[in-house]
């Protein structure tokens, strides 16, 4: 019999992630499909910041950006990233690594049209992570887009999502006297069978 029962039980690792985001939107008092994103410039430094994942595929992880950030940048050219997820509430967290694709299809503009007006016209008005000479030149910016796009304006070409096809997936859960519960589901590659395994403290 499996060890992995309870909150660890489910027939694919995006099955349990998928539970766990659900019992946290229940919990955490804000951002509970929060992420904290890695990434590596040319240099090899490490880069990390928080972005909001919108969707548990079957297969994948998906979040939105504009391309000519610097995450976006950083992932064009090694094809990686990382995050972790962690839930003060429930004291647990899910890490995450794998390869990332472009997610600029009728998903992308389906999830662009579902954000409020301002959010749309405000991706058009951004050059994110571009130095900005003050918040009134944004502010300018935006009001410039605003009169330009109306009130629906199309999905930028330069924004976008990001698809994570996990190649390792682990899951950790609080333990008494720091003894957590963590088990690693593993593989070389997309369409290969995982590997699970239970983890040390």
């Amino acid at each position: 019999m499996s060890e992995r029962t309870g909150i660890f039980a489910g027939e694919s690792p995006f099955e349990i992630a998928r539970q766990w985001l659900a019992e946290a939107e229940q919990t955490e008092a804000n951002d509970p499909n929060a992420i904290a994103l890695a990434t590596v410039d040319a240099q090899g430094m490490p880069n990390a910041r928080m972005v909001l994942l919108k969707d548990i595929e079957e297969g994948s992880f998906v979040f939105y950006t504009n391309y000519g950030s610097a995450k976006s940048q950083e992932i064009e050219a090694t094809g990686t990233a990382a995050f972790v997820m962690h839930w003060k509430s429930l004291r647990r967290q899910i890490r995450v690594r794998g390869h990332v694709t472009r997610e600029d299809g009728p998903q992308a503009d389906a999830y662009y049209k579902s954000r409020s007006l301002k959010s749309r016209l405000g991706a058009w008005a951004s050059d994110q992570s571009k130095p900005l000479k003050s918040r009134t030149a944004l502010m300018a910016e935006v009001a410039k887009i605003t009169a330009q796009k109306g009130s629906d304006p199309e999905r930028p070409p330069f924004w976008g999502g990001w698809r994570i096809t996990p190649v390792e997936i682990e899951f950790w859960a609080d333990g008494a006297f720091r003894l957590h519960d963590r088990f690693v589901w593993r593989r070389q590659s997309e369409g290969e069978s995982w590997q699970i395994s239970r983890l040390n403290p």
